[in-house]
């Protein structure tokens, strides 16, 4: 029997225990959900594009073979190569297979989710190459070795004084103390090792299946230069990255950087149909697990994810536990969702780092019903085998002493008086048990003398014998 993991809480007691990294993560993260707020709100048809977004998706995902082939066909027919990976070490093998057969050493790589998911740059470095990551954030934390913290702001839980350390010791930089002087730094280390590139591998954000094209979108141009010097450009994408028409794209692009930075639109973005002049372009399709999500009819809406990263930004558990706590590669509640589906007894604490407020799912640009589905995953987990020897009993006990109250509304009035008696009485009684985990963190209010219903039942018995003249009810 598999007992409950309690990686997540273990990893975010450590992130806690630096204050002040916690406070500025958290508020970081908020200004960007706060940017993302002021976009929208400059869109009279926001929910409207949300909403066609949502059900271009859902009927791609429907139609998902025929797409595929229609993009492979149209693909082929600009001039790239399309390769299909069931798995994420398959796709290694297509890419280091790519890479060896060209005699290629020297790679550059532009920030990509799935090639994190397949673990890409540990297993080409294995081989011997040398991967070098441009985007500026996926470059510091490659050079700390640590794993991105965010999908869209990889080094989201470092300051500057970390930054400046990192490339101290790993890059002989001279002291630096300014964001403008390490970004400046970074470029021309960077300028280097794109000219001496033999490939360039990226992710695709959007493939388009009526034109055979891909779209790469990236703020600093990281990926067009990837793209456009070496003559071997690799793409990497999930196979739920396509959409049926160029038409759709208008509706994405529009809700893309909104959704994950509050800009209007990405800084570039790459379209790209075939290899460039005496070039080779191939792009590699990862299935990994994808497929049997497509069949999960409660979880297939999780397909639709286009990584903004809004739901990072705006989950209260992530702002204040960080990336690396979740201990997957895609954190934050649409990680907590995917990471269990596809290893449950990895990942099973996961869905419970949810406060079920569902700010995630209104801000999510796609509409999927991100905590729905973890209460879903929850309820799954419950029902699992070896709960009752978990560490997690005495919540469900819980959790089903007070269901059987509140399905009473006589029993429910009775355990708030007694629960306001005792509070007034005991001031720690918040602190004991499953209670002293959770308010160790938070402040409860100061707890009424009388009920919500006594006082209403209160006021109006006064109203009802106050005087009938208007004027003197309102005094």
């Amino acid at each position: 029997m598999t007992l409950v993991q309690l990686s997540h809480p273990a990893r975010a007691r450590s992130f806690l225990a630096d204050g002040e990294r916690a406070r500025f993560h958290d508020a970081a993260l908020w200004q960007i959900r706060a940017r993302r707020d002021q976009r929208a709100a400059e869109l009279p048809e926001w929910e409207a594009l949300r909403e066609l977004a949502a059900r271009i998706k859902a009927h791609t995902l429907a139609q998902l073979p025929e797409y595929l082939e229609r993009f492979e066909e149209n693909a082929r027919r600009h001039g790239a190569h399309v390769h299909f990976a069931r798995d994420a070490a398959e796709h290694n093998r297509i890419v280091f297979e790519l890479l060896r057969a060209r005699g290629v050493t020297r790679v550059v790589k532009s920030k990509s989710m799935l090639t994190e998911e397949c673990g890409l740059n540990p297993f080409l470095e294995q081989q011997g190459l040398e991967v070098v990551d441009t985007d500026l954030g996926e470059l510091i934390v490659q050079l700390r070795r640590e794993p991105p913290s965010h999908i869209v702001l990889p080094a989201i839980h470092l300051r500057t004084a970390d930054v400046a350390e990192t490339f101290t010791r790993t890059l002989g930089a001279p002291p630096l103390e300014d964001a403008q002087s390490l970004t400046e730094f970074a470029r021309s280390h960077l300028r280097a090792k794109f000219l001496a590139a033999q490939a360039g591998i990226t992710g695709v954000n959007f493939a388009i299946a009526e034109t055979g094209g891909i779209v790469v979108c990236t703020n600093e141009g990281n990926a067009d230069l990837g793209m456009a010097l070496p003559d071997l450009h690799i793409a990497c994408m999930g196979l739920e990255k396509l959409l049926p028409r160029a038409a759709d794209l208008g509706v994405f692009s529009r809700l893309l950087a909104r959704s994950a930075t509050g800009q209007a639109i990405t800084a570039y973005t790459a379209h790209v149909h075939g290899p460039r002049p005496g070039g080779e372009l191939h792009i590699v399709i990862v299935d990994n697990g994808r497929s049997a999500l497509r069949g999960e009819a409660r979880h297939r809406a999780s397909l639709r994810c286009i990584r903004c990263g809004a739901c990072m930004n705006t989950c209260p558990v992530f702002r204040r536990s960080g990336g690396h706590s979740y201990g997957t590669h895609v954190p934050g509640p649409i990680g907590s969702i995917l990471a269990p589906l596809r290893d449950p007894d990895a990942h099973q604490s996961l869905p419970h780092a949810c406060t079920l407020c569902g700010s995630c799912t209104a801000v999510c640009p796609v509409k999927i019903n991100l905590h729905e589905q973890l209460l879903e995953l929850r309820e799954r987990h419950l029902e699992g085998p070896g709960l009752a020897l978990s560490r997690r009993w005495g919540e469900r006990a819980l959790a089903q002493l007070l269901g059987w109250l509140l399905k009473s509304p006589g029993r429910t009035a009775r355990l708030g008086a007694v629960f306001r008696w005792l509070g007034r009485r005991l001031p720690g009684l918040t602190r004991w048990g499953s209670l002293g985990r959770w308010t160790a963190t938070r402040e409860l209010p100061p707890l009424p003398e009388h009920s919500f219903h006594a006082q209403y039942a209160r006021r109006r018995a006064e109203r009802a014998r106050a005087p009938s003249d208007p004027g003197a009810r309102r005094q």
